[in-house]
């Protein structure tokens, strides 16, 4: 069902009708050809060459198009300032410019804010002192049925102070309208555009070094590269499971055993992990591997490289980002990762075991799962006590074998790897290694992944991936391989707070309904207590088919038929409600079955009028919590008869 149109939606949607009844499209297929963008026109404009009023002036015309803002109709005249790309400028329009009855039947009453216009005319300087078009020819090239979030700004003559009105403040419209809130603030576009710069800057400073782009696949039988959870999905023609690739990095490895001695990628990559500032599930990543080369030269690459993009994004190596001023200058510092703990710590743990580094972790506070092994403790503590206060651009080296399934061990160090991370304001910006190229060393790091895996690690990669290991068996010279993640690079560049500001489209949940987001969350909560839910959209009764919103599984094989109920505030489930709902629900509530359970689920606590008539009906009810411990609890509550063994954990 389409939603309700608010007053203003209705008024437009009448003046699209209206148009089309006075013979005008609101929708014409043809185009109107651009001779000129706004900035180039308020750039271009001289009174000495263009002033129509002055003798011996050539008249400047131009042809424009964009969004009418802010229109201001006086009696005869009008004024607007058309948006486009580029900027504002603003548009005289006199009713004996345009056609007959143009001005006052269709631009007066029909036509506005956010409708595109095309305008066409001549370049003049208002009595204000404006540079202005003022329009002989005009044309609707799109009517707008949904009004703008167009804000106003008020400078206060007194203090200067600067008051916003009409402000979008919510995150959710910013980044699920994005094309509404581009529409309307140009300093965002900037920001995208100051994206593509950094990408087309990288993208030169690797061509010209001759290093050839290429592109891997991003359905991949296997994955691997990082450490992170999957996306799985799934190849029907050749009933296949597949995963979307966590990271390039084995294929590009792959490229350089088969003789390209410099290779990169940017690329899309797919993580399955949670949502926050610095985290998207869908990212773009910079992969370089170079044939013959070290990380400690790579370190001097990416020190070259960034410096040179910095300079060419804002002519110089330093970056405001908040309240800092970064320099981008080389050489950037350079510490070892056990040493950065150990000045910030005091705790030296290199070559401890794994219950020494433990008890270290534990002493500075951090929780200690048996699950985590001595790598991803050493991590633990560098990313609480070390990473936040590295701001200026720093190299750390030298991390645990544990850590680094993909590198070279290093040459003179004991237990550590040849890999760096630049990190930069508190979070990394890249990650680099000496490749290791040995396959029998690597076939060992695989299987110890797998093992941590087994040991409930859902970030390390439960599978050998024998086919890579094959390739490095054919013999990969020494590689120097980098990654660096574009979209964090991006916000330190542009000074935004979130990862969400710098991606056009962020992954967002969908938007849905109350009733439907309540079932996708207890489809989600159940999913995890039982290990399966699956929506079960119609069941064969003797009297027809039968809808229910979910039907869960469990692995003792108990089904139970689950009815979602969302309750407004206040709103109760009558008597004759909970009738009709047992009615409905007949054959499911009287089939002969101990495996057989028919519950409703509800957003709020039961009264215990409900529970009387939904018990007297043999329907089971539980109440939807936050967090999957208040539905398991729910579900204990009402199901303990069951004995369900799913249930006892």
């Amino acid at each position: 069902m389409s939603r309700e149109l608010t007053e203003q939606e209705q008024l437009r949607h009448q003046h699209l009708e209206a148009l089309r009844e006075a013979g005008v499209d609101p929708f014409p297929a043809e185009g109107w050809a651009v001779s000129d963008n706004a900035a180039e026109i308020l750039e271009s404009y001289d009174d000495a060459l263009h002033n129509p009023d002055v003798d011996g002036t050539a008249p400047f015309r131009v042809r424009v198009a964009g969004r009418m803002m802010t229109k201001r109709v006086m009696g005869k005249a009008a004024f607007f300032h058309l948006a486009d790309e580029s900027g504002r400028i603003q548009i005289y329009v006199r009713r004996d410019d345009l056609p007959e009855d143009f001005y006052n039947t269709v631009f007066k009453k029909l036509l506005d804010t956010g409708d595109l216009v095309g305008v066409e005319g001549e370049v003049f300087r208002t009595k204000m002192g404006e540079v202005s078009i003022r329009a002989q020819g005009f044309k609707l090239l799109a009517k707008s049925l949904k009004p703008l979030p167009v804000e106003k700004e008020i400078v206060d003559e007194e203090t200067g102070e600067k008051r916003v009105f009409n402000e979008v403040t919510d995150p959710e419209f910013r980044y699920r309208q994005r094309y509404a809130y581009l529409a309307v603030h140009p300093e965002v576009r900037d920001v995208f555009r100051k994206r593509a710069q950094i990408v087309t800057a990288i993208r030169r400073f690797l061509d010209e070094r001759s290093y050839v782009e290429v592109e891997t696949p991003a359905l991949q039988p296997l994955y691997g590269g990082a450490a992170a959870r999957p996306f799985t999905t799934h190849h029907n023609a050749l009933d296949m499971g597949l995963f979307l690739r966590i990271a390039d990095e084995l294929y590009l490895k792959r490229l350089i055993v088969g003789g390209f001695e410099g290779v990169y990628e940017i690329a899309k990559d797919f993580r399955n992990e949670g949502l926050s500032r610095f985290h998207n599930p869908e990212f773009t990543m910079l992969e370089l591997y170079v044939a013959y080369r070290d990380y400690d030269w790579m370190m001097n690459l990416v020190e070259e490289m960034l410096e040179t993009v910095v300079t060419e994004l804002h002519g110089s190596t330093e970056v405001k980002v908040g309240g800092e001023s970064i320099r981008f200058s080389s050489p950037f510092k350079r510490i070892p990762l056990l040493e950065a703990i150990k000045e910030m710590t005091g705790d030296d743990l290199y070559l401890k075991s794994r219950d020494e580094i433990a008890d270290a972790a534990k002493g500075l506070g951090i929780e200690v799962e048996d699950s985590m092994g001595t790598g991803k403790l050493i991590d633990e503590i560098f990313g609480e006590f070390v990473e936040p206060h590295l701001i200026q651009p720093t190299f750390i080296t030298d991390y645990p074998v544990e850590l680094s399934p993909l590198a070279k061990r290093h040459r003179t160090k004991g237990g550590l790897t040849e890999r760096f991370e630049l990190i930069c304001n508190g979070k990394e910006i890249c990650n680099a290694f000496s490749e290791l190229n040995d396959p029998i060393d690597q076939r060992a790091r695989f299987e110890e992944q797998v093992r941590l895996a087994r040991g409930g690690d859902d970030e390390a990669v439960n599978t050998v991936d024998e086919d890579y290991l094959r390739a490095l068996a054919y013999g990969m010279p020494p590689t120097a391989g980098m990654g660096m993640g574009i979209d964090r690079l991006t916000m330190l560049l542009t000074d935004q707070e979130s990862i969400q500001d710098v991606i056009l489209f962020p992954f967002m949940r969908s938007e849905v309904q109350p009733g439907k987001m309540l079932e996708i969350k207890l489809e989600e909560q159940l999913r995890h207590i039982f290990g399966i839910a699956t929506r079960q959209p119609n069941i064969d009764t003797p009297d027809g088919k039968l809808r229910l919103d979910l039907s869960v599984v469990t692995s003792s094989g108990h089904v139970i038929w689950v009815e979602v109920k969302h309750l407004q505030e206040g709103q109760t489930m009558g008597n004759n409600a909970i009738r009709k709902m047992s009615e409905r629900l007949k054959y499911l509530i009287n089939t002969p079955s101990y495996k057989n359970t028919v519950l409703v689920a509800v957003n709020r606590p039961i009264l215990e009028s409900e529970k009387k008539e939904l018990q007297k009906r043999k329907i089971r009810a539980i109440t939807i919590g936050q967090t999957v411990g208040d539905t398991q609890s729910s579900l204990k509550e009402v199901l303990t008869d069951l004995e369900l063994p799913e249930l006892s954990v």
